[in-house]
């Protein structure tokens, strides 16, 4: 049966990362049994590794073309894979497959992280042998964990990933196989098509998004993350929320989008939107230049590589969405909760992190087979470098001491100003062929849809739809309307005119349900700038209270009067 992953795409080094590869010219049972041990072991959360029997590696490189293996050592080694299994304690079976590889027989074996960590193997596999040892993988070596890392990696044992544990509250019913081939296909794994004879527990077992005794199959948290219609069942607030406020952050229009559904396909419609619609570039005129150079507001690079790392990074264990708000000055994106503590911000604030532990090593591995992400600590430069080469203000990056939340500011670039030059005379404002004054909002706004439009009738349509937008914000200072306050975010915006905790507007407003009340009180609130929290760098401090701001006292005037 096939690898789910494309032999050539694994040993490209592209895929999977060089130090989860071990390659051995021939068969060494010795030397397989303590990789396979380190692998499983799995000491940073990698996703374990493949070893591959029958090339040789020297010097960081392969030595093409592979010696291979006979079909005679090939039928031995899989025969002695299955007894090596059984002496590592606790017993683990890797999943080992005969590959074609230039012309030459090889053997894959893939080794994932094991639930039972840590593992021990016999350090010989002489019959005198009394003694059993843990190994791990450091850089792209084997060796024999010691010291301080023995201590931790024993520490380690009850801290299973959370995207690689099994959910008990799923089965393999949840699990999509519309989904399943759809992302099979997308990698060009050989396992395409394999779902009608293999079925889904099988096949989810071979892409390990399934364990558990076969008379209780379960699903991992990563597979139901790519391959359900609602993760958010199971992990609320696994969701994407966009938040434009195009008067600023105490203006009075907002308006809201929100992506959910499978973590692939949430991804690529949030970041489709933020291409679509807010992206823009501009070209900027200057004389005696055949080809005008352009900028934009924000590279969507750097749009792409600060989203993709908040849904790799963030905690799907907090119940709080990835947030990206847009005002007239920045974009911002923030996630739950913020970097690992092995990251050095000031190091990452200059592109230069280098933590090996990730908190989603799976969904990784996923998003690196889409070319969504490389896993490689690339994220942060790409940043720096596209904001640089567009001509931006430097991008912050934030976090507060308890690395609570990670925030990602990426400044707007202004439209280029208009050159006060002396235009030719069939430009010139006031002639026919030029309106005589600056065109107003509403003009630049009817211009813009016209250049986007593909035809005069989608032109139209989108026309009467902004019409339409403009009519429901004529009554905005209203209670209820979109762009106002509910009558119970007003009642909180007085209960919070003298600074007070979650708990006492709760007592105070007669509410129970705390998650409720958050989503849909303050929340809104915080947002739209009407409250704010007078400890702002600690978002869950337990000192943390609330207070409405002179813009959410403004909203109280426009909607029931002047306080008295």
């Amino acid at each position: 049966m096939p690898l789910p992953i494309n032999i050539n795409d694994l040993l490209s080094g592209h895929v999977v990362e060089w130090d989860r590869l071990e390659f051995k010219e021939g068969w060494n049972p010795e030397e397989t049994i303590h990789t396979i041990c380190a692998f499983a072991n799995d000491f940073h959360n990698w996703g374990g590794g493949y070893l591959i029997i029958g090339i040789e590696e020297k010097d960081g490189k392969l030595v093409l073309p592979p010696k291979g293996l006979s079909q005679a050592e090939a039928d031995k080694a899989l025969k002695k894979l299955f007894e090596l299994g059984h002496q590592i304690q606790p017993s683990y079976r890797p999943i080992c497959e005969p590959e074609t590889y230039q012309g030459k027989l090889i053997l894959v074996v893939w080794v994932f992280g094991g639930e039972l960590r840590p593992y021990k193997a016999p350090v010989s596999l002489g019959k005198k042998n009394k003694e059993w040892a843990h190994y791990v993988r450091i850089n792209a070596s084997t060796i024999r964990a010691k010291g301080e890392i023995e201590r931790e990696l024993v520490g380690q044992a009850n801290r299973i990933p959370f995207d690689d544990r099994q959910n008990t509250a799923a089965t393999l019913t949840d699990l999509q196989p519309a989904l399943v081939e759809q992302y099979l296909g997308d990698i060009g794994s050989g396992l395409t098509g394999e779902l009608a004879n293999l079925g889904i527990e099988a096949l989810g077992r071979r892409m390990q998004i399934v364990r558990g005794p076969e008379e209780a199959p379960r699903p991992l948290n990563v597979g139901l993350m790519f391959f359900s219609n609602e993760p958010s069942k199971w992990f609320p607030q696994t969701q994407i929320d966009i938040v434009i406020l195009p008067q600023g952050a105490g203006g009075d229009q907002i308006f809201e989008k929100t992506f959910s559904g499978p973590l692939a396909n949430m991804l690529r419609s949030a970041l489709d939107y933020l291409k679509n619609q807010v992206v823009t570039r501009y070209t900027e005129k200057q004389a005696e230049q055949a080809v005008a150079p352009h900028f934009y507001n924000v590279p969507y690079v750097a749009i792409e590589e600060a989203v993709v790392n908040a849904i790799y990074h963030r905690s799907y264990e907090e119940r709080e969405p990835v947030e990206i708000r847009i005002t007239p000055d920045e974009l911002t994106i923030l996630s739950f909760p913020g970097p690992d503590r092995s990251v050095d911000m000031e190091q990452l604030r200059q592109g230069k992190a280098v933590a090996r532990r990730y908190r989603n090593r799976r969904i990784g591995e996923y998003l690196n087979e889409l070319e969504l992400s490389e896993g490689r600590c690339t994220g942060i430069p790409k940043i720096l470098d596209a904001m640089a080469e567009n001509g931006s203000e430097a991008p912050a990056f934030e976090t507060d001491e308890d690395r609570t939340a990670f925030l990602v500011r990426l400044p707007i670039r202004q439209a280029p100003v208009v050159s006060d030059q002396p235009e030719s005379r069939q430009d010139q404002v006031g002639t026919k062929s030029a309106p005589s004054q600056a065109p107003s909002r509403h003009q630049d706004g009817v211009l813009r849809k016209l250049l986007k439009a593909k035809n005069l009738r989608e032109f139209f349509r989108d026309l009467r739809r902004s019409d339409r937008t403009k009519l429901k914000h004529q009554d905005r200072h209203q209670v209820g309307t979109k762009s106002a306050p509910s009558r119970r975010q007003v009642d909180a915006l007085y209960k919070c005119l003298e600074a007070k905790s979650l708990l006492e507007i709760m007592r105070d407003s007669g509410y129970s349900d705390r998650t409720k009340f958050r989503l849909q009180v303050i929340h809104p609130l915080l947002r739209r700038g009407y409250l704010a929290m007078t400890i702002p760098d600690k978002p869950t401090s337990r000192n943390q209270k609330y207070q409405t701001t002179q813009a959410g006292i403004d909203v109280i005037h426009k909607i029931d009067g002047p306080l008295k």
